[in-house]
């Protein structure tokens, strides 16, 4: 479960900016792509362990879904793209350029 790993590293971003500013983490905004490989279900049990006795413990967390999105190479086709293995829905054709949705970014840390 690569989503624990995950969590330890927001956790660190976290601490770091809390300490540097000393003050406490209100709350923490992540982006995370449809196509970033995170199960979310995973990264929510792995949560609640991750950021037990830490500056995020209690911290309110708010996740930013971004859709997949992709341009067909075959036809120039942009779409949705919900998964790797999705076909272009004008051409058929399976060579894409993702646009959108590789993101796992912390967006923003809300301090008090």
């Amino acid at each position: 479960m690569h989503e624990l790993s995950i969590v330890l590293s927001v956790v660190a971003i976290a601490e770091k900016e809390a300490l540097a500013a000393g003050r406490k983490v209100q709350s923490i905004r992540l982006d995370i792509g449809e196509l970033s490989g995170v199960e979310l279900a995973s990264l929510e049990f792995a949560w609640e362990m991750g950021v037990k006795n830490s500056v995020l413990e209690g911290a309110v967390r708010e996740i930013n879904h971004i859709t997949g999105r992709a341009v067909c190479a075959d036809c120039s086709c942009a779409f949705d793209k919900h998964h790797r293995w999705d076909a272009c829905p004008l051409c058929g054709g399976y060579l894409h350029a993702v646009t959108q949705g590789e993101e796992l970014h912390v967006r923003s840390i809300t301090l008090i």
